[in-house]
């Protein structure tokens, strides 16, 4: 998967992107093979594309099995527990439990105002946006964030975010509001109720 990551495993996994999810202890491993078959099927059609568009729908139920039983290796070191809501009309929600400390680690606090210079622990952090796809490229428009229940400001979320994200490619880490590019030809994800289409 790491040479194909979805939006919702970018979300879920680096930007710590649902009330309805199954947990992950409930997850079936018969959920996360299809979903391993279907990232392998894109990936393929992404090395030898045809006219016509392809499409493949994946379900809530087998992208939480597959963060659950096989994306370990894809997650950053103190992101547990990853699980993701597709919400219905581009709308997506996810949750994680994160280090913060190591957050604080990675990211200096600049002030007593700075609230990683106040959260501590591994606490749960869930957010829920909108996830926008066109002509290749994706872009994810935040609604609301919370740190262990509480809201919490866009920017907090980002600072988690750009901590995780950091890279030496990449120094600054993700940007919440910047687009991205969409892996394996994927043209656009039309994000259904329960599940989302991937069109290539």
């Amino acid at each position: 998967m790491s040479s194909l990551r979805f939006p919702f495993i970018l979300l879920c996994a680096a930007a710590i992107v649902g009330s309805h999810a199954v947990a992950a202890g409930q997850a079936s491993r018969r959920d996360a093979d299809q979903m391993r078959q279907k990232v392998a099927s894109i990936a393929q059609f992404a090395q030898r594309p045809a006219r016509e568009a392809r499409r493949t729908t994946v379900t809530e139920s087998e992208l939480n099995a597959y963060l659950a039983y096989d994306a370990k290796s894809d997650l950053p070191p103190g992101v547990v527990e990853p699980v993701v809501t597709i919400l219905g009309t581009g709308r997506v929600a996810g949750r994680a439990v994160v280090d913060l400390d190591e957050v604080r680690k990675l990211k200096q606090p600049s002030s007593m105002l700075d609230p990683s210079s106040y959260l501590t622990g591994r606490v749960p952090v869930a957010a829920t946006g909108v996830l926008m796809t066109n002509n290749g490229v994706g872009r994810f428009q935040l609604e609301s964030a919370t740190v262990a229940g509480l809201p919490v400001p866009k920017t907090m979320l980002q600072q988690i975010v750009s901590a995780y994200s950091r890279s030496p490619q990449n120094p600054s880490g993700i940007s919440l509001d910047d687009p991205f590019e969409l892996p394996a030809r994927i043209r656009e994800i039309q994000v259904e109720r329960g599940q989302a289409v991937v069109v290539q």
